[in-house]
């Protein structure tokens, strides 16, 4: 078995110290978007006493980026927002609150910027 020097070592260890990590909630639904670049993005549902909690994260790697978010919930306009990206990872999050209707609700959360578009989809009984 080979051994790792410890300066690998101790930043393999940093590294995992200092990574965040994505727990969902028991119940949470998390679904991956798809984007028109590199960029990245999640769409994650969860209870809010009641009401369905939408978190939308797009990850561009880049600051100071502004994205046009929307979020429709079967097909009804639920809230548009405008962020930019922030480091340290050049990522923005837009939390939405929604109310839970009969049955399942469907979500269709959209970011979009000058030459790039995101969508993720998602749905919650």
């Amino acid at each position: 078995m080979k051994r790792t020097t410890g300066a690998i070592g101790a930043v393999v260890a940093a590294l995992t110290v200092l990574a965040p990590t994505a727990a969902a909630k028991d119940g949470d639904i998390e679904a991956a978007g798809t984007c028109t670049r590199a960029t990245t993005s999640e769409l994650k549902l969860g209870d809010e006493d009641g009401a369905i909690e939408v978190e939308f994260e797009v990850d561009q790697n880049r600051n100071g980026v502004r994205w046009v978010v929307t979020l429709h919930r079967n097909g009804v306009l639920v809230g548009t927002r405008s962020r930019v990206t922030r480091g340290p990872s050049g990522s923005l999050e837009v939390r939405f609150v929604a109310r839970n209707g009969l049955g399942a609700d469907r979500f269709v959360a959209r970011a979009a910027r000058v030459g790039e578009r995101c969508v993720a989809r998602a749905s919650f009984a």
